[in-house]
């Protein structure tokens, strides 16, 4: 009968650092080539141009941070700050209600993001009221647009959390091999 060493504190701690330096899955698009197809589609639908792109990242930074996803978080703080967004709008996003940086328009987008994302113990998630003061600021259009942007954000969620890809990583380099 063969024993093997027992680990020591040391030799944990080395192999979860190690582990912590890469995801827990391999490139998922790699794995699943279809990926990629749905991946363009969700951008293109959601590049329409009926609504602001800054809007779109901001409702995203929300539906990553609500998810307490530190890779979706990073990346789209990083998403909204090489496209120019104010680093004061960035870091209010998370708490956004007092904040007064924010237009209407942005939060009703940020309220329907946490409405949806987070569960309702005293009735529906999405109350008709939140639904006509969102259909006051975007048309058809617009708010479809901005369902699919809420869509896309947790089309990638489960990758995000149950893969762990690394925050700040390219997505080339982000994936264990």
């Amino acid at each position: 009968m063969t024993t093997t060493p027992a680990s020591t504190p040391a030799s944990a701690a080395a192999e979860t650092e190690s582990t912590a330096l890469q995801s827990r899955l391999p490139n998922p698009a790699k794995l699943v080539p279809e990926l990629g197809q749905i991946a363009g589609a969700l951008f293109k639908a959601t590049g329409n141009g009926s609504i602001p792109q800054t809007t779109i990242g901001l409702v995203q930074l929300r539906a990553g941070q609500i998810a307490d996803s530190t890779y979706l978080t990073v990346l789209h703080t990083g998403n909204l700050r090489r496209a120019g967004e104010a680093e004061e709008r960035i870091s209010a996003v998370a708490s956004w209600r007092d904040a007064p940086h924010f237009t209407e328009a942005e939060r009703v987008a940020l309220e329907l993001v946490e409405a949806v994302l987070t569960a309702n113990p005293h009735g529906e998630r999405v109350p008709d009221e939140l639904y006509a003061r969102a259909a006051a600021h975007y048309d058809e259009t617009a708010l479809t647009t901005l369902i699919m942007a809420i869509g896309q954000v947790c089309f990638f969620l489960p990758l995000a959390l149950i893969g762990k890809p690394l925050p700040g990583v390219s997505p080339a380099e982000q994936w264990r091999d």
